[in-house]
């Protein structure tokens, strides 16, 4: 029977036009702009910046402010007696205050490394939280398709409704000439009862999920509005290109930047120095009176010999890199048994709805005749409603299994990363 299809397409169309209409694509938008996991993207930029303006300060001049008064049990003495000089000892009370300034001449690049440290470690950052939102894209699938199915059955219930409608007017015009029972209609009635029912069911059900998928989505979604079906084509040939395998290549990356770190801690560092003092006494122990005094150079440091530690935290950062490794290894591993798994799903389904076309087009002519006893009085009004909810049903599983199948090449979409 052409008659229930065609009043499908129509209510569709009625009830979609007009409307605020959301599509996949834009769902996936705003949870990468709203979830409040997409927020830390700011932060981390915002912390790296100033993590490197700290590590920077390493090459600005450092003041340092020192001041002193001590009192020793015993001074210097020349052991000697040189006639016609007085040679005064130093004080047992000294005093000094001194200002000194270093400034990093050559570091062997540990501060440039050091940055570069960061500047890997943001990027590993923001990976992870792309990755993150990533795995929630299954989670808008799951909603966005169930709110979909949801209009679907809707749509079905308007047509069979209006096909219950039409019919219960031939059925008391039937009554009225005589040619059916009295209670003919009363079955029908009964019928659009329960639609009502089924339509607040329904309702209540597609509130509920719009409601969460606002929450994930971070917008106030109305509950009128209409989700585009999309259109969804498998991939099969192309590589899996998931974010997070773009993390395992910045994790290493990260470590590498770390090993130059490491080599660079036991470069030789060359600093200058000028310490301007005051005190008594001053550079020239001998003078006991206070006075001023400077001292300026060059301070070389380098560490020639660090037990092996350096060579150890090289050999650590290597096993790091093989960790990840083995991590890419058995997540690609497990992306690809997820693909097979959801092949032979999307494959499966695509076989019920051949079975589901075949099985509509038996129903509508079963109902085609269905629709001719009763005019002629041979069935009963609840015979006829059993074909009807039959030809229902069957046009239900047809579109239900149409999504389920959408939804399972989303998720292989999604599972792909293309």
């Amino acid at each position: 029977m052409k008659k229930l299809s065609t009043l499908i397409v129509i209510f569709i169309a009625l009830n979609s036009f007009g409307q605020e209409k959301l599509s996949l694509d834009k769902c996936y938008s705003l949870v990468n702009k709203n979830y409040p996991l997409a927020k830390q993207n700011e932060m981390l930029v915002r912390q790296n910046t100033l993590d490197k303006e700290i590590i920077k300060t390493g090459k600005l001049p450092k003041l340092y402010f020192d001041a002193q008064a001590t009192y020793q049990s015993d001074v210097i003495e020349l052991p000697i007696t040189i006639p016609g000089v007085t040679i005064d000892s130093p004080n047992k009370d000294q005093y000094k205050a001194t200002i000194s300034v270093n400034q990093l001449v050559y570091d062997g690049g540990l501060i440039n490394a050091s940055t570069k440290v960061k500047e890997a470690t943001l990027k590993t950052k923001q990976k992870n939280i792309e990755v993150n939102l990533y795995q929630l894209k299954k989670e808008v699938n799951q909603l966005y398709f169930s709110i979909i199915l949801l209009q679907e059955k809707r749509a079905l219930l308007d047509a069979k409704k209006k096909q219950l409608e039409s019919k219960l007017k031939e059925v008391r015009a039937g009554i009225e000439f005589g040619t059916l029972l009295p209670t003919s209609d009363k079955v029908l009635e009964a019928e659009l009862l329960k639609i009502n029912q089924q339509y607040t069911e329904i309702d209540q059900n597609k509130i509920s999920l719009i409601k969460t998928l606002s929450s994930v989505t971070g917008e106030n979604i109305s509950t009128n509005i209409v989700l585009e079906t999309p259109i969804i084509l498998e991939n099969k040939g192309a590589k899996i290109n998931r974010p997070e395998l773009d993390l395992f290549q910045l994790q290493k990356e990260q470590i590498n930047a770390s090993e130059q770190l490491i080599a660079k801690k036991n470069a030789p560092k060359l600093m200058g120095f000028a310490t301007g003092g005051y005190g008594n006494p001053g550079l020239n122990m001998l003078d006991n009176e206070f006075q001023t005094y400077y001292v300026v150079g060059f301070k070389l440091n380098w560490s020639i010999f660090d037990w092996n530690a350096r060579k150890k935290e090289q050999k650590s950062l290597k096993i790091n890199k093989e960790i990840i490794d083995n991590q890419q290894e058995v997540f690609k591993l497990n992306t690809n048994i997820e693909l097979d798994q959801q092949q032979t799903e999307i494959a499966k389904i695509s076989s019920f709805i051949k079975s589901d076309e075949t099985i509509i087009e038996l129903r509508k002519k079963i109902l085609t005749s269905a629709e001719s006893q009763l005019k002629n009085g041979v069935i009963t009004s609840s015979a006829y409603i059993t074909e009807l909810t039959n030809l229902y049903e069957a046009e239900n599983n047809l579109s239900t299994h149409k999504i389920e199948l959408q939804l399972a090449k989303a998720n292989y979409k999604i599972t792909k990363g293309n």
